[in-house]
């Protein structure tokens, strides 16, 4: 029997991606392009990194990028989600190993669902990316039961 793969495997384990697949046409008129990119998680996680401290990114926004890189008309919204779910706990697995150093953690606190809303998803709930969001001077303000980045269109990065 195989055993479960840790977060790092899941984050490594390419399975075969990138792959640019054609929209059928119920895809086409939903997302309203033709190509999409089903993205490898590494990529996600390299354009996690390049976020820089006091700027942000959103899901959306790596799709964009995802996109861009592959010439094609959109990101897959479906892996692309998992992904950056997958690299913050990649990440999160690796510190506390003490595989990497706070240097070097991909800083996954930065990436935020459409609409600056924090992921509940991302280790530990909303309570440790608020601390690391906070620690870098961002304002995260309590709308309904989610939390958002105050004022985050200004902080994210351009595509």
């Amino acid at each position: 029997m195989e055993k479960n793969k840790n977060w790092e495997e899941k984050m490594k384990d390419s399975k075969d991606l990138p792959k640019v697949v054609k929209l059928a046409p119920n895809g086409v008129k939903h997302w309203g392009g033709e190509t999409m990119v089903v993205p490898a998680p590494l990529e996600v996680d390299e354009i996690m990194r390049s976020v820089p401290e006091g700027k942000l990114i959103t899901i959306n926004e790596i799709r964009q990028k995802l996109a861009k890189k592959h010439h094609t008309d959109i990101g897959c919204p479906l892996t692309s989600g998992i992904f950056v779910w997958i690299v913050a706990n990649a990440a999160e697995e690796m510190r506390e190993k003490g595989e990497i150093s706070d240097e070097e953690i991909t800083p996954w606190w930065r990436t935020l669902k459409s609409g600056g809303i924090l992921n509940e998803k991302f280790p530990s709930g909303p309570d440790m990316q608020i601390k690391m969001l906070e620690g870098e001077g961002h304002k995260v303000v309590q709308k309904g039961k989610k939390w958002q980045v105050e004022d985050y269109e200004s902080k994210v990065v351009k595509v």
